[in-house]
C-alpha cells in the first residue's frame, strides 16, 4: 500500500496529548471524539469530565447493567436504577449492583424506579421474600448509608411500599446523616385500607441537619415529628395519604401545624391522597388542618369527589393553594351521586377555588364531568395568573358550540386552550390499573422534583 494512502493511526497519539486534546473539548464533541476507537475511549472515561454525572440504569438490560459496572460505577455521581421489583432475575442483580455502589464513594444519590410500584403485599413480608428484601437491599443500602469519606445526599425508596418499612434501619445506618439534602420515604400501598403502621424515630430525622426535600407517608406524621424537623432547612414536604386508623394514628394537632407555619413561612406543602377510598371522606374532618401551610393537592383514583373538602380548602388556604389535581376513574359509578350530594354547595367547587384563592396557577381534572360555563367563570376569575387548566370530560348537552368556549378561555388566559381529546387521554380514565400506577409514580416524582 502506498504510504500516502495508509489510514491515519489515531490510537498512537500519546495519553498525555489525548488528555489535552480532550480538555479543550466541550462535552457534546468530547462524547463524539470517544467513539473513534479503544484508546480514545479509555481518554474519556476520567472523573474530571463526569463531575456531575447521572446515570440512568435499567437492571433489565444485560449491557447496560455490564457498561455501569466497567466504566460507569467509578465517575456517576446519581444513580437511578430501574427494575422490576416482582422479577427474581432483576432481584438478584441487585443485590451484586447495590453492593457495587456501596463501595463507589463518587455515588452520593440513589434513586429507585420500579415496575410494580405497590404491588407486593405485605402479607409476604414474612415468607422468603421478605428475607430476599433484606439480603438485596437492606444489607447493601446499610452499607451504603454508612460510608465515613463520601456520604449519601439523596435516597429515593422509589415509593416502593416493602422497603419503607426499613426507614428506621436506613436513617440508623447513615454515617454523616447531616450532609442528607432529599429522603423520598413516602409509598404506594397494595391494600390501602390495611398495612402496617410505620413509627419513625423524629430524632433520627433531626440529624440531618441540612435536609430540604422530605416525602412521608400521613402516617409517620405527629406532632412531635412536626416540631422536630422544624430545626431543617426543610423547603419541600411531600406527604401521602391512604388510610386513616382512628385507634393507632391520632390526628395532627392545629397548634403543631400553626408552630410549624409560621417556622416555614415559605414551604411547599404537597398533600397527595392515594387509592385513599376511605381517607377522602373524612379529608376535611382528619387530615386537613386551617394551619397548614397548603400549597399543592393530588387527589389521585379515590373513586369520589368530596366537594366539602375542596370548598373547605379554598376557604382555609385561599392564601397558599397554588396547585390542585382531580384525577379519577371516567367509568366510577359515584360521579352523579356525589354531585347530586353536594348540590348544597350550588358552585362547582372548582370554581371556588378560582374565585378565593389567591395563589392558584394549575387546574388538572379528569374523571369529573364540568360544565363548560363554569370552565369559562375559572378563566375569568384567574386569568393570565392560571398557567395550566386541564380537564378532560366536558358536558356540551347545554352549551354553545365547542369554538366558541375554546376561543374565549384562550383569549381569558392568554395562550391556545383546547380540552385534552381522547388519543391525549391520561391513562387514569382507563381501566388499567398497572398503568395507574405508573400514573401515581409518575406524579410522585414529578412533586419530588419540581
Amino acid at each position: 500500500m502506498n504510504f500516502s494512502q495508509r489510514q491515519p493511526e489515531w490510537h498512537t497519539i500519546p495519553a498525555v496529548a489525548l488528555n489535552h486534546i480532550f480538555d479543550y473539548l466541550d462535552p457534546p464533541d468530547r462524547k463524539s471524539a470517544a467513539s473513534v476507537c479503544y484508546s480514545w475511549r479509555l481518554s474519556f472515561f476520567q472523573k474530571r469530565y463526569f463531575r456531575n454525572f447521572r446515570f440512568h440504569l435499567d437492571v433489565g438490560i444485560d449491557d447496560q447493567l455490564a457498561f455501569f459496572h466497567r466504566s460507569m460505577a467509578n465517575l456517576a455521581r446519581e444513580l437511578i436504577v430501574v427494575f422490576d421489583f416482582q422479577n427474581a432475575f432483576h432481584i438478584q442483580k441487585m443485590r451484586r449492583l447495590l453492593h457495587k455502589v456501596a463501595r463507589c464513594d463518587n455515588i452520593q444519590k440513589l434513586r429507585f424506579q420500579t415496575h410494580n410500584v405497590g404491588l407486593v403485599a405485605i402479607g409476604g413480608m414474612h415468607s422468603e421474600h421478605s428475607v430476599a428484601i433484606e439480603q438485596c437491599f437492606v444489607e447493601p443500602l446499610k452499607l451504603f448509608l454508612n460510608r465515613k469519606r463520601q456520604s449519601c445526599q439523596l435516597l429515593d425508596l422509589g415509593a416502593i411500599e416493602a422497603l419503607s418499612y426499613y426507614a428506621h434501619d436506613f436513617l440508623k445506618s447513615m454515617g454523616k446523616p447531616q450532609e442528607l439534602l432529599q429522603l423520598t420515604l413516602a409509598s404506594i400501598k397494595y391494600d390501602p385500607s390495611h398495612y402496617p403502621i410505620l413509627t419513625l424515630d423524629a430524632t433520627l430525622l433531626q440529624k440531618c441537619a441540612a435536609l430540604q426535600v422530605l416525602s412521608l407517608d400521613y402516617d409517620s406524621l405527629s406532632d412531635e415529628l412536626l416540631h422536630t424537623i422544624q430545626v431543617l432547612p426543610l423547603r419541600k414536604l411531600l406527604i401521602a395519604v391512604h388510610g386513616l386508623d382512628s385507634e393507632e394514628h391520632p390526628n395532627v394537632s392545629e397548634t403543631a401545624w400553626a408552630n410549624f407555619s409560621d417556622h416555614f413561612s415559605s414551604i411547599e406543602l404537597v398533600l397527595t391522597l392515594v387509592y385513599a377510598y376511605e381517607a377522602i371522606e373524612l379529608l376535611q374532618h382528619r387530615v386537613l388542618r386551617r394551619n397548614m401551610p397548603l400549597t399543592h393537592v393530588r387527589l389521585l383514583f379515590c373513586e369520589q369527589m368530596n366537594a366539602e373538602a375542596l370548598d373547605w380548602m379554598s376557604v382555609h388556604h385561599s392564601e397558599t393553594l397554588r396547585s390542585i389535581h382531580y384525577v379519577d376513574s371516567a367509568y366510577k359509578h359515584s360521579n352523579r351521586m356525589d354531585y347530586a350530594r353536594h348540590g348544597f354547595l350550588r358552585q362547582d367547587p372548582f370554581v371556588m377555588m378560582a374565585w378565593r384563592c389567591k395563589q392558584l396557577e394549575e387546574i388538572v381534572v379528569h374523571g369529573y364531568l364540568m360544565d363548560p360555563h363554569n370552565l369559562v367563570g375559572i378563566a375569568r376569575l384567574r386569568g393570565r395568573q392560571l398557567k395550566r387548566l386541564e380537564v378532560s370530560m366536558i358536558d356540551w348537552s347545554s352549551a354553545a358550540p365547542l369554538n366558541a368556549f375554546n376561543e374565549e378561555i384562550s383569549t381569558l388566559l392568554g395562550q391556545q386552550w383546547s380540552p385534552i381529546t381522547p388519543d391525549k387521554m391520561p391513562p387514569s380514565l382507563a381501566l388499567d390499573y398497572e398503568e395507574r400506577d405508573q400514573f401515581v409514580y409518575e406524579m410522585l416524582r414529578q412533586d419530588l422534583s419540581q
